[in-house]
């Protein structure tokens, strides 16, 4: 939920009593847009707009920008309208990449249970850190503090007694701010909130409630369970029911386990050509394989992501014989699954590849070719990824394919947006 959609009454002071309420949500502001700024100090203060050039969408917007509409997601040229004086900065995913990692250190020199959910947020457990660093509230001063001082970024944190109450305090704290939901305020607060502030309930949800009458918080918690569990089904019924109530046993889970890695490419004109379209999966398949040999993981399952010109999304998955981190292999899978899409001659301007399903690349077993020739297309690909940490990730990239062979190039392939 948005800030803005939050009632001014809700923004307010809950309380001072941090007793019970150890778990942390640190939420780093305009993540992408912010770490620009500080490189570039002239920026401060400007409406600054991360995204690329052309059809993309804006991945990133400081506050200043967000006054006059613009948001992540929204397509670069609506942006550039709303807000002509942007400043639009070119994303550079390495520096946000090593940015978000410093900021996990500070957050690990505070407790090792840090559960990281995305780049620019993560949960913390903070109980057994008391008697080292004082209360919730004051560790969570502390890091907003030394994160401003390290990295001059600024964060919001919330405290609660639970994570979903901390997720929705840090997007209350907003921007640059610290909210304490006191575990005896937790049912006021929430039973003051529109129903789709409850972690889980999305636009389908939240229009399928509405269909019953259930627009608040408040009136979720009053429905019969079993009401909910046929409106939106068994588990989510009954897990939103104890959300609304501020019942959420859920750990901070230090190690995440990731669950998927993939690229995608927003055309500069949309096209109906398949071999281009083709070329393009090549370049994902290798950007999301040299992102599971980097990680040392394996995909089980391949998903294929295309978006036609009147912005109708079409997604497909198959899943593979064994799991895999070749470049070939996924592109092979994603190449027919697109050869099943059925675009009914309408344009395509973006499509996407993504690696699901992964596990441990330790365990891999050999591919056939493998048994039988030795490394084979794995090797080949390992030794582009040793040229391109020697002389730099544009020195060799995917040629083209030639009767389903991945053939080598040195051309840089064109740039992928990571998902």
């Amino acid at each position: 939920m948005s800030r803005s959609a939050v009632p001014a009454s809700v923004r307010r002071d809950w309380g001072e009593d941090d007793e019970g309420c150890g778990i942390l949500h640190v939420d780093m502001d305009a993540f992408f847009a912010s770490v620009e700024v500080a490189r570039r100090p002239d920026l401060r203060g400007l409406p600054v707009i991360v995204g690329g050039d052309g059809r993309s969408v804006v991945l990133a917007a400081t506050y200043e920008a967000r006054a006059f509409g613009v948001h992540a997601a929204m397509p670069m040229a609506r942006a550039r309208r709303l807000c002509p004086q942007a400043v639009v900065v070119p994303p550079d995913r390495s520096a946000y990449t090593q940015t978000s990692a410093r900021v996990m250190a500070v957050l690990g020199d505070v407790t090792a249970i840090v559960e990281q959910v995305s780049v620019d947020e993560a949960f913390l457990d903070v109980s057994g850190a008391r008697r080292r660093l004082g209360s919730p509230t004051r560790i969570a001063a502390g890091i907003r503090a030394r994160v401003r001082a390290e990295l001059d970024l600024a964060c919001s944190v919330g405290v609660a007694s639970t994570k979903s109450v901390a997720k929705l305090a840090s997007g209350m704290a907003k921007p640059d701010g610290l909210l304490l939901v006191p575990r005896g305020a937790t049912v006021e607060l929430l039973h003051s909130l529109p129903v789709e502030a409850l972690w889980g309930v999305g636009e389908s949800t939240r229009e399928r409630l509405a269909r019953w009458g259930i627009l608040s918080v408040a009136e979720l918690a009053r429905t019969d369970v079993a009401q909910l569990q046929r409106i939106v089904g068994q588990a989510l019924g009954r897990h939103l029911h104890d959300l609304a109530w501020g019942r959420d046993p859920r750990p901070v889970v230090p190690v995440r386990q990731e669950k998927s890695v993939g690229a995608e490419t927003t055309f500069d004109t949309d096209t109906t050509d398949l071999a281009f379209l083709e070329a393009r999966l090549l370049e994902l398949a290798d950007t999301c394989a040299r992102q599971l040999r980097r990680r040392g993981l394996q995909a089980r399952t391949v998903s294929l992501k295309v978006r036609t010109a009147d912005w109708q999304t079409l997604t497909r998955s198959r899943t593979l014989g064994a799991p895999t981190d070749v470049a070939h292999e996924i592109f092979l899978a994603a190449r027919e699954l697109l050869a099943g899409v059925d675009l009914a001659g309408r344009a395509v301007r973006l499509i996407g590849v993504r690696a699901d399903q992964l596990s441990s690349a330790q365990v891999r077993q050999p591919t056939l070719d493998e048994a039988v020739d030795g490394p084979g297309r794995r090797g080949a690909e390992q030794a582009m990824d040793e040229v391109r940490r020697r002389f730099g990730p544009g020195a060799l990239g995917p040629g083209t394919s030639i009767g389903g062979e991945v053939t080598s190039s040195t051309t840089a392939p064109r740039r992928a947006d990571l998902s």
